[in-house]
């Protein structure tokens, strides 16, 4: 079997609670060629103590970042000191069972060449660790109900989030396209759900391979608060989305996303962001009319 290196990026900021657990999540995994790289984002809360006691006597590469950088920048510096053919971002509330990584593995290598992104269903859990739900809707006997697109999804991700962000094994030669992470964002899960698409395949597995963690003030709570910073940054996605688009549907689903976003502006009193994707919507227009037009 070959057995390329997976390398997992830890990220941690203030978790000291569950630190722990998800760094053995990622050392008693099936797979053995991994490489384990945490990064802790200015913790205040004895994080990095909790840290360096779960990595000692291991290969673990710490990363201890003295002033806050934000998701995106820490996971970018963890990032290029990697070495990995395969990469996982880990939030340190998260946690991989013990298979995940030998699953992407075969899957990877049975897949197309043009899969880049491989997700799974997630068991979501509270923050005692007990088990709620699956991400994904299954019926009595334990089967999905619907299962998630896969393949060419950028049309999908664009109408919606589907993808549960802690399940993803990403290709290296994805992130070296993009670059990493986009810096400038808040979070960078849609960023990088659309530009990733554009050019790579997705793959899915049935199986739950990730516990992901629902506690008070995670990014995803906040996301649609009042005021949230966060809706500047699905903006600029969306904006990014429209030179990506190639054809009439993938239009149609970017003026459908916008009109979704406009409904969360006025939730939030993001009111500025208003007029910029009424603008947006606008441009999706003339360029459905340009392709149009090119038919005739």
């Amino acid at each position: 079997m070959n057995t390329p290196l997976v390398t997992v990026i830890c990220l941690c900021h203030n978790q000291q609670k569950y630190v722990g657990a998800a760094i053995r999540s990622v050392l008693t995994q099936t797979y053995e060629n991994i490489e384990l790289i945490v990064v802790d984002d200015a913790s205040t809360d004895g994080s990095q103590q909790e840290i360096e006691s779960a990595i000692k006597d291991t290969n673990a590469k710490f990363i201890s970042i003295s002033e806050i950088r934000g998701n995106c920048a820490a996971f970018n510096q963890g990032f290029h000191m990697s070495k990995g053919q395969f990469i996982i971002d880990l939030a340190a509330d998260d946690l991989l069972l013990p298979k995940r990584i030998e699953e992407g593995i075969n899957d990877f290598a049975n897949a197309n060449k043009e899969v880049g992104v491989h997700f799974s269903d997630a068991f979501l859990i509270n923050e005692n660790g007990d088990i709620a739900r699956t991400f994904y809707k299954r019926d009595i006997d334990g089967q999905l109900i619907n299962s998630p697109a896969s393949g060419d999804v950028f049309e999908s991700l664009i109408r919606s989030y589907f993808i549960c962000a802690p399940t993803m094994m990403i290709k290296r030669e994805v992130l070296d396209e993009l670059n990493g992470y986009d810096e400038a964002l808040t979070y960078e899960d849609f960023d990088f759900w659309i530009r990733s698409s554009r050019n790579f395949k997705y793959h899915f597995n049935v199986a739950p391979l990730v516990k992901k963690r629902d506690v008070p003030n995670s990014l995803g709570k906040t996301q649609f608060a009042l005021r949230s910073k966060h809706l500047q940054t699905t903006f600029k996605v969306c904006n990014k989305a429209l030179d990506l688009c190639r054809n009439e549907q993938e239009y149609l689903a970017l003026i459908s996303r916008c009109k979704y976003e406009i409904k969360q502006c006025v939730k939030t009193l993001n009111l500025g962001l208003i007029s910029k994707y009424r603008h947006l919507i606008k441009q999706c227009h003339r360029r459905l009319s340009s392709l149009s037009n090119m038919d005739k």
